[in-house]
């Protein structure tokens, strides 16, 4: 185990990622918490593009032309002396796998909820990946600003989607026009939305009485304050006390309300992330659990990103630090490759910009120059042959047929595809009984997101057409014979991934439900470890 020095690094270190669904305000509430942060210096900043002084999280073409997030940021900030990665993921509801992928490189998840509109569909299937790993969750309903539904409501919902028990930290005073503010129940005081009335922003009561009868009252209006009161009774009453150990499981969600485009409650996600978010974790391998605390460095890449910068056409793995400690120039063994290198130009992230880095502790996000063998899933130490599992690759649920504009150009599109698939921008199928190349993605953006970067990166003009496929599933079985046969009777729907694994293609659900009836012998994984 390492000294005293290392323990207070690892203390000192919180790591999670922002998930949303489309314009729940997730992209503010970054900018906010960078701003609190002392990252970025003037609101606007993430949203705007071509402000070269400052941080961006959309910094790939598209994005700037349709002003959504494709990619995930890394950035990395320090608010009250503990160093934040926070990973943001895009909120587009047409993103790729990597946005899935993110979560396994996280100790925490912030999940944001519009008030207005509740759990949607791609907050769920978000949520059910963090539950793979049961990993802690805390969730801020944004936009009370607005037009909202009943916050008990929500929390219904919430418990019923998300099979999340719900544990109200605060509470809204009314909601839309009447926004008041929020009432902190373990606190038992009165945070003030846009206070014009008191010289400061929240109220200290003495006793939960003082809600509707001292300067509260005064503030939201009486009536208003003793409908809340009542309402605040029945929650204190209904819900349970929040409780580390139970959150730190995966089992209680902390709930906060508040406004993001409002600056309002911003500030207490961060001092809760501080207070329970849990320091870097462990991390399974192939052999053992290896600790943060351990004297020897390794870590894993999650994520991989080519042309961050076009004038170099450079391509970046994304490393998180499991255990041990990085320091510049130091020797690592790439253990897939079975090869020892010398890492003298790794980097942290904030967003866009890159700043080189001497030292860097377990939790920390790193970025490593990618000359093109490294993939993600790859395991990285100073010496023991170990490989972390648990980094996933997600059935593709929307297909597409690519064609070239130019035939002679087949030979640099299979290069710019292995290399977009690597990133886990899309996955690229060879059908066993034809030369076609099928891609598949989870959003029908990714398709756009290709064929623009094929353009720009390798000056490849393609066109992509749907195809007659509606699931995919990896195909595999304890017995080789099985493989085979089943290889000659459904050569038709076969093809393989750029690992040369096998995968069904199947033309409907109907279909893949047959043949699963049909081959019981036969493994039909919707994920597949990298």
């Amino acid at each position: 185990m390492f000294n005293s020095n290392h323990e207070q690094e690892l203390s000192k270190r919180r790591t999670f990622a922002i998930i949303s669904h489309p314009d729940a305000g997730k992209t503010t509430i970054t900018e906010k918490m960078l701003l609190l942060g002392k990252a970025i210096r003037i609101s606007g900043t993430i949203k705007g593009r071509g402000n070269g002084k400052y941080a961006k999280s959309d910094w790939m073409n598209i994005e700037k032309e349709r002003g959504i997030s494709v990619t995930t940021s890394v950035m990395q900030f320090t608010y009250k002396n503990i160093l934040m990665n926070l990973l943001d993921t895009p909120g587009h509801q047409d993103f790729s796998e990597d946005t899935y992928r993110i979560l396994t490189a996280v100790d925490c998840c912030l999940v944001v909820i519009d008030a207005a509109k509740g759990i949607e569909e791609r907050t769920k299937k978000l949520i059910d990946v963090t539950r793979i790993h049961n990993t802690p969750i805390i969730t801020f309903i944004n936009k009370l600003d607005r037009d909202s539904r009943e916050p008990i409501e929500i929390l219904d919902e919430i418990e019923k989607e998300l099979k999340l028990n719900c544990i109200p930290i605060n509470w809204p005073i009314s909601c839309g026009k009447n926004f008041k503010g929020v009432y902190q129940i373990y606190d038992k005081m009165v945070y003030l939305y846009k206070n014009k009335l008191f010289k400061k922003n929240f109220l200290n009561l003495d006793s939960f009485s003082d809600f509707y009868n001292g300067l509260v009252g005064e503030y939201i209006g009486t009536d208003i304050a003793i409908s809340i009161h009542q309402e605040l009774e029945l929650i204190i009453n209904i819900y349970s006390k929040f409780n580390k150990e139970k959150f730190l499981r995966g089992i209680i969600t902390p709930i906060f309300f508040g406004s993001a485009l409002g600056d309002f409650g911003i500030d207490h996600l961060l001092d809760s992330l501080i207070k329970w978010a849990p320091t870097p974790l462990y991390r399974q391998s192939s052999k053992r659990k290896v600790y943060p605390q351990e004297k020897k460095f390794t870590g894993f890449i999650f994520k991989i990103q080519a042309n961050m910068d076009l004038k170099h056409r450079d391509r970046i793995a994304f490393m998180r630090i499991v255990s041990g400690q990085y320091t510049k120039g130091m020797k690592l063994k790439h253990v897939r490759v079975k090869k020892n290198i010398t890492i003298s130009d790794a980097f942290t992230f904030l967003a866009g910009d890159r700043i080189s880095v001497n030292k860097a502790y377990p939790g920390d996000v790193i970025g490593l120059h990618n000359h093109g063998t490294i993939k993600i899933g790859d395991t990285f130490t100073e010496g023991e042959e170990i490989k972390f599992i648990g980094i996933p690759s997600f059935a593709p649920e929307i297909f597409r047929l690519i064609y070239l504009k130019n035939p002679l150009k087949r030979k640099q599109l299979k290069k710019g595809l292995v290399q977009l698939s690597e990133e886990g921008t899309v996955q690229v199928f060879r059908p066993i009984l034809n030369n076609n190349l099928i891609l598949g993605a989870i959003g029908i953006l990714q398709f756009d997101v290709v064929i623009e970067r094929l353009r720009i990166e390798y000056n490849i003009d393609a066109i992509y057409k749907k195809v007659n496929i509606i699931l995919a599933r990896w195909i595999r079985s304890k017995n080789g014979d099985s493989i085979d046969k089943f290889k000659n009777n459904h050569s038709t729907y076969l093809a393989y991934d750029t690992s040369n694994s096998l995968i069904y293609l199947a033309p409907s659900s109907a279909n893949l439900d047959v043949v699963m009836t049909q081959n019981s012998d036969i493994f039909f994984d919707k994920i597949r470890e990298q």
